[in-house]
């Protein structure tokens, strides 16, 4: 491979790990200023322990030989010492760092979810656990030549040119993240004082940050994998990153300015984040005027979504569930109508969206079951929740002895 389609590799490799960061300083500002280091220590821990088990054994499992696998052997190339003495290993190593960057935000992403109440120990733990049993072999499903990979040739056979479609993660990242942050928010149960405006944002502009990183760092994660297709498609991808988002920002606080009478800024870069994650699995299969109506869509839609945790009963803190779960189906099962030449109203038939639907509904059953069944183990041996008097204290000083501000005479 030539070296600069390495280059962007690495360079989009570094844009997604930044990603990560992203996500904490887009929770910490949402969060209670007595939580902000426990939010962003959650991110930061799910980067460490998930670089470390990818390179052991994750990697191994993403991929597998036949649809009828659950997962690859983790032991196959433990610590990737084959890998790394290959023939193509420069080119192989990027690769495997790459979709390192994707199990980690996955995983920091589900913490929004138990913001506030959740001992950091039990979220190492949970964390291990369910990129184990389900991000790796989900990873292997969708794009290591899994059933879901191979669904379209299963149920229409090779002529028919239907697979499902999920570019960058629309399933295997936000469905499987916001099927998770559901099943944790149930175990955990509610905030003390939980109801409508409990609490409001210590920290807006790190939010916005938090937003503008997410942003930056998103072109690599949709444009990232070009960099082993030649670059092909990287320009509507790249348009459909803008437009989508853009247009998802202006879904957003158009729907805020009608539910709620003003337009927030925490609105804007919220409906930034829904707009992401509706395109990531569609990037590079609509043309960028069905981009920009999946984007107001995701938008409007994500903005009255996370309205429902008051309704139905759930604490989902930072409103994973209404922004990744239902972004990420949104995004999904988009494609059936509007994908290129596949898609119901441009052409296609109903192939396209019932492989989409399968994908994405198996996927949320899957993770969430997973996720509420460790989360509920760990809950009642080790307790997963910290005490009632830590929570109203702030679980900064309890679980990890810091400030976030440490304000002086």
């Amino acid at each position: 491979m030539d070296t600069g389609s390495i280059a962007w590799g690495v360079t989009a490799t570094a844009l997604v790990l930044f990603m990560t960061p992203g996500v904490a300083f887009f929770y910490g500002g949402l969060v209670k200023a007595k939580s902000v280091v426990s939010m962003m220590m959650m991110s930061f821990g799910a980067l460490g322990l998930i670089s470390v088990l990818w390179i052991l054994y994750g990697f191994n499992m993403s991929a597998v030989g036949s649809p009828l696998e659950f997962a690859g052997n983790p032991f196959s190339d433990f610590g990737m010492t084959a890998l790394a003495s290959g023939e193509t290993a420069n080119t192989d190593l990027v690769g495997a760092t790459y979709g390192a960057t994707f199990a980690i935000i996955t995983i920091a992403l589900i913490s929004g979810a138990i913001a506030d109440r959740a001992k950091f120990g039990s979220w190492m733990i949970f964390a291990g656990l369910f990129a184990t049993i389900a991000y790796f072999p989900i990873a292997a499903w969708v794009w290591g030549g899994g059933w879901i990979m191979n669904l379209g040739t299963t149920l229409f056979g090779e002529d028919a040119g239907i697979g499902v479609i999920d570019y960058a993660g629309g399933t295997a990242v936000h469905i499987n993240a916001g099927a998770a942050a559901l099943a944790l928010a149930l175990v955990l149960g509610k905030r003390i004082g939980f109801q409508k405006g409990i609490t409001k944002p210590h920290n807006v502009p790190l939010t916005l940050l938090g937003a503008a990183i997410l942003w930056f760092g998103w072109f690599g994660f949709n444009a990232g994998a070009e960099w082993l297709n030649e670059l092909a498609n990287v320009g509507l991808i790249v348009v459909n990153t803008v437009g989508a988002t853009a247009a998802a920002i202006i879904g957003w606080i158009v729907v805020e300015k009608f539910k709620d009478g003003k337009a927030t800024s925490v609105g804007a870069a919220s409906g930034a984040v829904a707009g992401l994650v509706a395109i990531t699995p569609a990037c590079a299969n609509l043309t960028p005027g069905w981009a920009l109506l999946l984007g107001i869509v995701a938008g409007a839609v994500c903005a009255i979504a996370v309205e429902l945790k008051f309704k139905l009963g759930f604490d989902d803190s930072l409103d994973v569930v209404g922004i990744h779960l239902v972004g990420g189906l949104i995004g999904t099962l988009y494609l059936g109508f509007f994908a290129t030449e596949t898609g119901l109203f441009v052409g296609g038939g109903i192939e396209q969206l019932a492989v989409q639907a399968i994908a994405a509904f198996a996927v949320l059953i899957y993770s969430f079951i997973v996720a509420f069944v460790i989360g509920f183990a760990i809950e009642k041996t080790i307790g997963f929740r910290v005490k009632n008097e830590d929570e109203i204290a702030g679980v900064d000083t309890s679980v990890h002895g810091e400030e976030g501000y440490a304000l002086v005479d």
